[in-house]
């Protein structure tokens, strides 16, 4: 099992990187916008690796972070999601996004990703929201997100501002340190659309 791989770049195709070590060019799979990617022919790089051998292949795929190895990993868990979905996943969201759509439960997002559908988005959420912790809370974003109660206001303006293109974890961000469950539905969303 391969753990890692230190070369140099000598060639990026959509997808993947070429990396030459010690006279071998290993073939390694990268999310979209990796940093593996935005590299220049070259340039020397470290990638966290996972090696999956199937009866007629044999893939490398490489990340440029230990957590997004990890992710990776635990996506594979989900029924149904294979490397080839988990890679689409992570390229559709970064790790930490990733986090709060699952925390939020925004399978929408997730369904963002390239071949994934509404039933696997939705399994990766109902699978992984109680192995993925609470999220980091966004740059300059108070720490709490209240977790909203079916029927109540708080649950009606993310509803509402989902309608207006938000998607549920951007919703919630915006929400993110309101702890005043007296307001009405209007003024949560006045509350989210100026923290936007």
């Amino acid at each position: 099992m391969l753990h890692y791989i230190k070369g140099i770049i000598t060639e990026t195709m959509p997808g993947m990187v070429c990396i030459e070590n010690n006279g071998i060019g290993y073939e390694v799979h990268v999310p979209d916008g990796s940093a593996a990617l935005l590299a220049g022919d070259g340039e020397q790089i470290t990638l966290y690796t996972c090696m999956m051998v199937r009866e007629d292949d044999i893939s490398l795929y490489g990340f440029t972070d230990k957590e997004s190895l990890a992710m990776f990993s635990l996506l594979q868990t989900v029924q149904g999601v294979g490397a080839k979905a988990a890679i689409a996943i992570l390229s559709a969201l970064p790790v930490r996004e990733l986090k709060r759509a699952i925390a939020f439960e925004d399978a929408a997002s997730i369904q963002k990703a390239n071949g994934v559908g509404k039933k696997t988005a939705q399994r990766v959420v109902l699978e992984l929201k109680d192995k993925v912790g609470t999220p980091e809370p966004l740059e300059g974003a108070p720490a709490s997100v209240p977790a909203p109660k079916k029927g109540s206001n708080m649950e009606q303006a993310i509803q509402a501002l989902m309608a207006l293109g938000f998607s549920r974890t951007e919703a919630m961000a915006s929400l993110a340190g309101v702890t005043d469950d007296s307001l009405t539905t209007q003024e949560y969303i006045k509350i989210a659309l100026r923290n936007r």
